[in-house]
């Protein structure tokens, strides 16, 4: 059976479903020799702010029973370096790139964009508006449905390209929120971020993180994101999602499809095996193949409830 894994994120055409998560694969050009970015449906990027970004002191990543906890603070190299260095690289091999963009004041994220909208080969922005782990911008941002409707609105006036949010699953009401972006004129809704965590030395009673907290992800998420991103798709049901938490397998991705997601990205597993979107794909395509499934897009919202 041939199957169609090609979809749609509103406007944006993708041959896949599988997209690298921010923060995960770098600037979309670290993990070449495992995982070249023109295979994948696309590269989200490392959040980029204005300028460059030290990030939180160490240690500021830490296993857990069932992924990680991080705490990096968006480390970055800031979106000239960006665009000066990296983007020409991915436009030449034909990938598709959606920047993420980080602020700590509304004004920041659009110097992002502007900055941006000088260059070729951008497929789109994805607002990273929940970040738990910095003291600034992200989370003040993420909980606020008034504030991130603003943010949203300025954002779209500033370019034409696809917009995405990036959801908080730490706001004190994530469909507010998604309401929010959508009517601030976002074209889709990423989810979910981190979850706000810690870890503890037993031996030395302190916090294993410089920074104390940090967000959990990984294998431990993934009830939790398939959870919000059913109900935010219900909430607003003709708004695409692109659905993180946890995946990786194929069968991973077609459960957050059921649940209403129309792309995925994929993130910590990334971390232990660098090629992991490249086999998720292929064993996203051989899950179709047995099931008679003859495109991925037929999926999308599909869960039967009982």
């Amino acid at each position: 059976m041939n199957v169609r894994l090609d979809t749609t994120v509103g406007s944006l055409k993708l041959t896949n479903p599988v997209l690298a998560a921010s923060g995960t694969f770098g600037y979309g050009l670290d993990l070449l020799e495992f995982c070249p970015p023109e295979s994948l449906g696309g590269v989200v990027t490392k959040g980029l702010s204005p300028r460059p970004r030290r990030g939180n002191p160490t240690p500021r990543i830490v296993e857990t029973a069932a992924g990680m906890i991080n705490a990096i603070g968006l480390q970055n190299i800031g979106v000239e370096a960006f665009c000066r260095e990296a983007l020409p690289q991915l436009r030449v091999r034909g990938a598709v790139v959606v920047v993420n963009v980080f602020g700590e004041r509304m004004e920041e994220y659009l110097e992002v964009i502007d900055r941006c909208e000088a260059e070729d080969g951008l497929a789109g922005y994805e607002l990273n508006v929940s970040c738990p782990n910095v003291t600034a911008g992200g989370m003040e941002f993420g909980h606020d449905p008034v504030p991130l409707e603003r943010l949203t609105a300025i954002c779209r006036a500033a370019t034409r390209r696809p917009l995405w949010v990036k959801l908080s699953p730490n706001a004190p009401d994530l469909v507010a929120t998604a309401r929010a972006a959508v009517a601030g004129g976002a074209d889709a809704l990423t989810l979910i971020n981190t979850v706000r965590a810690m870890a503890i030395d037993a031996d030395t009673r302190r916090p294993i993180l410089a920074n104390g907290f940090g967000g959990l992800s990984g294998p431990a998420v993934k009830p939790i994101a398939l959870r919000m991103v059913w109900e935010v798709h219900k909430a607003v049901p003709a708004v695409p999602l692109v659905g993180i938490g946890g995946i990786e397998t194929g069968r991973d991705v077609v459960e957050f499809v059921l649940a209403g997601a129309s792309a995925v990205q994929v993130g910590t597993a990334i971390f232990r095996d660098p090629a992991a979107p490249l086999r998720i794909v292929a064993e996203l395509e051989t899950f179709c193949d047995d099931h008679k499934v003859a495109r991925v897009a037929e999926l999308t919202g599909g869960l039967q409830w009982r």
